[in-house]
């Protein structure tokens, strides 16, 4: 009858082992599992941060491009208003030459 107890009792030591063993496998799979998502995430955030990285780079790309077209439009604007003074001064002048031509056909008749 001795042997009966120690034959559950060693039964029941494997069936707790088992147990055990179990349990550390599914805590060891769920912390694997928690590795690989953390490190999908890491690999994610360093890719955001690489874009970002890109996204200012051309972002002061195309502020430097905005500045150089105001300087170049001011530029324009400013030989625009010189042409058009040139403008000015040859219809001026035109005028004046056809005043001069009359004058000159009047002194010649």
């Amino acid at each position: 009858m001795a042997a009966a107890p120690a034959g559950s009792a060693a039964d029941a030591q494997a069936r707790f082992g088992r147990s055990v063993k179990g349990l550390l496998i599914d805590r060891v799979t769920g912390c694997g599992t928690d590795v690989i998502a953390l490190t999908k995430q890491v690999l994610k955030g360093s890719r955001s941060s690489e874009l970002l990285g890109h996204a200012a780079r051309n972002m002061v790309m195309q502020e430097d491009a905005i500045l150089h077209s105001e300087d170049s439009l001011r530029k324009m604007a400013i030989i625009t208003t010189h042409l058009q003074y040139q403008q000015e001064a040859i219809q001026k002048n035109i005028e004046h030459s056809s005043n001069l031509q009359d004058q000159l056909s009047h002194l010649l008749k």
